[in-house]
């Protein structure tokens, strides 16, 4: 199962602070672009070894969607 860890002060998935992917957890180094959509949230980041990913927030059905780039 692919989750987020995140940061949530004033609304929900602020900041992605960590996420797992094929049963591995990574550490999130840095975000390079976030989007909002309707129903979603979505960052793509660079995990603090180096892989790039994808991720997005949907609200309905209030679940995290993991993809590397």
């Amino acid at each position: 199962m692919n989750t987020v860890e995140c940061r949530s002060d004033s609304t929900f998935a602020e900041r992605p602070l960590s996420l797992t992917w094929q049963g591995c957890r990574y550490e999130i180094a840095e975000i390079f672009a976030r989007w909002r959509g309707p129903a979603e949230r979505g960052f793509r980041v660079k995990t603090t070894d180096g892989q790039a990913f994808e991720i997005t927030y949907r609200e309905i059905p209030d679940e995290w969607h993991v993809q590397p780039i």
